[in-house]
């Protein structure tokens, strides 16, 4: 199909002679092109697999934390500064630089001072 187009000098103008598409890349171009679309698509699978990953291992944040017995009570004067809790004991850091070790139960089971360097 020829489409003619009139131009103010009179003459007309032929259409039928546009580029078709995208025009050529030289060489250098199309490896450069072709190298940035792996890049992406293997960024773009990197991260699904990162939030995938992420999802599907992480623990549950739900899960049931460790609670401590009821009937837990330091020695008269202690304050607890910390808590952690092993395989059938629970070890309790106090202010005055000691650590109380108890049972499940929450009996003394062993009580440790803490010797630190005061420095100078």
């Amino acid at each position: 199909m020829m489409v003619r187009c009139s131009h103010p000098t009179g003459e007309g103008i032929d259409m039928t002679n546009t580029p078709d598409g995208e025009p050529d890349l030289p060489p250098s171009l199309r490896f450069l092109k072709g190298l940035v679309i792996t890049l992406m698509i293997t960024m773009i699978v990197g991260v699904i697999t990162v939030v995938g990953l992420l999802v599907t291992r992480m623990p549950d944040a739900r899960s049931a934390a460790p609670v401590l017995p009821e009937n837990l009570t330091l020695p008269e004067g202690l304050t607890a500064e910390a808590v952690t809790f092993g395989k059938g004991w629970i070890a309790v850091v106090t202010t005055s630089q000691e650590i109380v070790i108890l049972d499940r139960e929450g009996q003394m089971i062993q009580r440790v001072a803490v010797q630190t360097d005061a420095g100078p």
